[in-house]
């Protein structure tokens, strides 16, 4: 049975795309028949910061997360720093992200990459706030970088931040969840190929798992190819509910607990 104040919690979204242009009104308007109550727009670039901020500051079912995606992080500055550290400073800014490593694509270089990741986690530390990491092809760099510099959560204490997107193994993400970490699922789980991220789901302690759609993009199926958005959530409650032998109620239950626990939300 749905427990009370609980609803499907949408931890990584970037409603600032373009692809959501004069639309944003319109999705927000359908989250209550959709089951959602709650989303964090993740920033990307520097520009987005901003965006995400002023969409929490319009919306009072969007939070912001302030940080610059690995691939984008070739020009950033020390005063760039600063502009991150401003933005954590707002009141709906609840955690830094999307920061990490991205070695899909050859520039940035994987240096500088890593410089800017650590720089970010600095961040974190400095204004307490949890971390959304972005991880392609680069698991045992983030592994190494996250043990050496993230955050070290105390024992009960709130999570140190969430693996976005997780596309690693279930032991790794074991491995994650050992240290103070969410692993983050999203519309992937609904694919048919998925088969590490379902064994994932099915390992995983449910107080471990939060959901996510990184929209627009990584749409659930039958909409894969479309652009994503919150609405679609519940398509990822009934493949995760399936996996895990719970009942979607349930699963929103949980997930939605720890989201707000991950974003330290009353």
């Amino acid at each position: 049975m749905k427990q009370a104040n609980s609803y499907i919690f949408d931890t990584h979204a970037h409603y600032d795309d373009p692809a959501f242009a004069g639309e944003v009104d319109a999705i927000v308007g359908r989250f209550t028949e959709a089951g959602v109550g709650c989303a964090v727009n993740v920033a990307s670039t520097l520009p987005s910061i901003s965006e995400c901020i002023a969409l929490a500051a319009a919306y009072p079912v969007f939070y912001a997360a302030a940080g610059v995606h690995p691939s984008e992080c070739g020009e950033l500055t020390e005063d760039d720093a600063e502009l991150i550290g401003a933005a954590l400073r707002q009141p709906k800014t609840v955690a830094v992200g999307e920061i990490g490593l991205d070695y899909h694509w050859e520039t940035p270089s994987r240096d500088l990459q890593k410089e800017w990741f650590i720089r970010q986690l600095g961040l974190a530390r400095r204004y307490d706030r949890p971390v959304i990491i972005h991880s392609r092809d680069a698991a045992a760099d983030t592994m190494e970088i996250l043990r050496q510099y993230g955050p070290q959560p105390a024992a009960g204490g709130p999570p140190a931040g969430v693996i976005h997107c997780y596309s690693y193994s279930p032991e790794q993400a074991e491995e994650y969840c050992s240290m103070g970490w969410m692993i983050g699922v999203g519309g992937v789980v609904t694919f048919k190929n998925a088969r590490r991220l379902k064994e994932t789901v099915i390992r995983l302690p449910a107080d471990r798992i939060v959901l996510e759609t990184d929209c627009p993009y990584m749409a659930p199926e039958p909409h894969r190819g479309e652009r994503n958005s919150s609405l679609y959530l519940p398509l990822v409650v009934q493949a995760v509910a399936e996996l895990k032998g719970m009942a979607p109620e349930e699963v929103i239950a949980r997930t939605c607990e720890n989201a707000k626990r991950l974003y330290r939300l009353p």
